[in-house]
């Protein structure tokens, strides 16, 4: 890919107080998709509070297209129930990547980006210098659903021979 950037990281580190879309819980997993990138995670059985801990990587091309998060109910016999969806931009994160921080003690925030009626932030989302490297940490509250947030951490990769940021 000549127009690469570089490397997203997607963390996928949980849902919380998710849809019941069974019986009495879910079978959550997420799919993250950027243009015409789409990943997954695995499926968590039977929760509603599901730990994924789970590394999602997007080839960056173009900044500007956001990046869609959907939340699936596994089904055996049927299609898989929705269990709502997010969005996010990751402007905001490329331009504190762009300072080339060094000598910063660990845990210093960078920047906030505040949750308003144009993000699906559930509360200000930090972007912070982790052990000599630019993280987000992002609590996305779920649309088209009754209820659920989904906690994600980026992290940007350099890739040798890319157009870099």
């Amino acid at each position: 890919m000549e127009n690469m950037m570089g490397l997203l990281r997607v963390h996928i580190q949980r849902g919380v107080n998710l849809a019941v879309r069974d019986v009495r819980s879910s079978d959550p997993y997420v799919i993250i998709k950027m243009g015409k990138q789409k990943l997954k995670t695995r499926v968590v059985k039977k929760n509603v509070n599901p730990e994924w801990n789970e590394d999602l990587t997007l080839s960056i091309t173009d900044p500007i297209i956001p990046i869609n998060l959907f939340v699936y109910d596994k089904d055996t016999f049927s299609l898989d129930d929705k269990m709502g969806d997010a969005e996010f931009e990751i402007g905001a994160f490329l331009e504190a990547i762009k300072f080339r921080l060094k000598n910063v003690s660990s845990g210093t925030i960078i920047s906030k980006v505040q949750p308003n009626r144009l993000n699906c932030l559930a509360e200000e989302s930090h972007i912070i210098w982790m052990d000599g490297k630019v993280v987000q940490n992002m609590v996305l509250r779920l649309r088209n659903v009754e209820r659920g947030e989904v906690e994600l951490q980026l992290q940007w990769i350099d890739v040798p021979g890319s157009r870099g940021l």
